[in-house]
């Protein structure tokens, strides 16, 4: 038996798709409280979105995430499955031998590891695209030959920078480089490597718990159980990193604030409090648990599908 199946990834693309669409609103309102400003909790954030931009306002930026992120979900999915699978060939001789708590740490911290090449990417510019229309920050706007002027009372609000996704691209390369499409993908390790060993553990063990007995599949309703509780475990722990991870990606470059991780720390502590690194918590949360659940159940009915045929 080889260690590589590829309806591991297309299972992986399907849940992707799924959950996208199911995790979309409320990943605005998050990126929005961690990397903008203005929001009072939750609460207000979601009906500030609605009364200035209406219902569209939490779709912003829809169509990449469910272009890429698809992609994304199908690489992390496939690649932990197969690592999985390689291993066991490589411990015990078969890539079908149940894997240890040690053989899920290393294939889930690989895959956090490996998740970053085409996740930062990905996450930048679907944060580009939902802050585009945040209010220009004073400290930011800086008048020639009067340095920073304080702009609070005026209100100002930016214009979209952005046509679309590739426009995104282009702008960010042209201006940034290919260096500045990975802008924050250091926290983002510090986010994945250890998120994926807490989404993917929980729910191996949740399933093995919730099932009647160790040799069925797990139902449906368990696999969503099971897939949204360890979504709200990873998310709600990586909530710190992905603050860090958001602001370093919503600085653009002609406003730039953070020189880069320690520096966005210590300027977000400074300014905020330790609070900060926790904001959109509540959010990651509540939007952990759907996301996950839709995830998961997606890719395992699609897995069993195909292996049926």
């Amino acid at each position: 038996m080889t260690f590589f199946r590829l309806d591991d990834f297309l299972a992986g693309w399907i849940g992707g798709a799924s959950s996208v669409i199911v995790g979309h609103p409320l990943d605005t309102v998050k990126t929005r409280l961690q990397a903008g400003k203005g929001y009072k909790n939750t609460l207000h954030c979601i009906v500030t979105i609605y009364k200035k931009e209406t219902v569209a306002g939490f779709f912003k930026g829809l169509s990449f995430p469910l272009a890429s992120i698809t992609l994304y979900n199908s690489m992390v999915f496939g690649f932990f499955s197969n690592s999985q699978r390689l291993i066991s060939k490589l411990r015990y001789g078969d890539g079908r031998h149940p894997s240890g708590m040690l053989d899920l740490t290393v294939a889930s911290m690989t895959t956090g590891l490996v998740s970053v090449g085409l996740g930062a990417p990905v996450d930048l510019v679907k944060i580009r695209l939902q802050m585009q229309t945040q209010p220009v920050l004073a400290e930011n706007v800086t008048l020639a030959g009067n340095g920073s002027v304080p702009l609070r009372t005026m209100g100002l609000q930016a214009q979209p920078v952005y046509r679309g996704p590739l426009h995104c691209i282009s702008s960010i390369l042209q201006t940034e480089g290919i260096q500045g499409l990975y802008r924050g993908a250091g926290a983002m390790v510090l986010r994945d490597v250890p998120g994926y060993t807490l989404y993917f553990i929980p729910y191996i063990l949740f399933c093995d718990w919730l099932k009647p007995n160790g040799n069925s599949p797990p139902h449906p309703c368990f696999i969503c159980l099971a897939g949204g509780l360890a979504g709200s475990i990873s998310w709600v722990t990586a909530t710190p990193a992905d603050v860090v991870k958001s602001r370093l990606q919503a600085d653009v470059m002609h406003n730039r604030k953070y020189k880069g991780i320690v520096h966005c720390i210590i300027q977000s502590y400074k300014t905020e409090g330790i609070h900060v690194f926790f904001r959109g918590v509540t959010v990651n949360a509540v939007r952990g648990f759907p996301m996950s659940a839709t995830m998961f159940l997606g890719y395992e009915l699609s897995l069993r599908f195909f292996r049926s045929l």
